[in-house]
């Protein structure tokens, strides 16, 4: 029993440890009340506007779907790893798997999930596209 309880009760005084260290620097630290302290720091550059941007839906759309099929790689990496275990029926889990992505992606091309601009954004432009 004791063999098995030591490395947590190593790791929960090393996290109380840790705890207390980062308050104790909080609250014996220096304060700085100088007016660059609350800057953003641009790389030695000049700052040229704010930092609050809003941005088009779209971007996080795209955002979204990378991080979606980005999960979807990695469930086609770890099929990889147990290959030789999963035999056919699972090349052919992992077949109908990836055609569904491919099925989503190009519903998502069809809809024009992934275009930057909308339609209406593109029409005041002069754009002529074949949507």
């Amino acid at each position: 029993m004791n063999e098995a309880l030591w490395p947590f009760l190593l790791y929960f005084f090393l996290v109380i440890g840790l705890a207390t260290l980062m308050l104790l620097t909080f609250l014996l630290g220096e304060r700085h009340r100088e007016r660059a302290t609350g800057e953003p720091y641009e790389s030695g550059m000049v700052i040229t506007g704010s930092a609050r941007l809003r941005f088009d839906v779209q971007f996080y759309l795209i955002a979204v779907f990378f991080v979606i099929f980005d999960l979807e790689a990695l469930f086609i990496f770890a099929w990889a790893v147990g290959l030789r275990e999963l035999g056919w029926t699972g090349y052919i889990e992992i077949a109908v798997f990836i055609g569904l992505l491919f099925v989503a992606l190009i519903y998502l091309w069809r809809v024009g999930g992934l275009e930057l601009t909308t339609r209406r954004t593109a029409a005041q432009r002069g754009e002529r596209g074949n949507h």
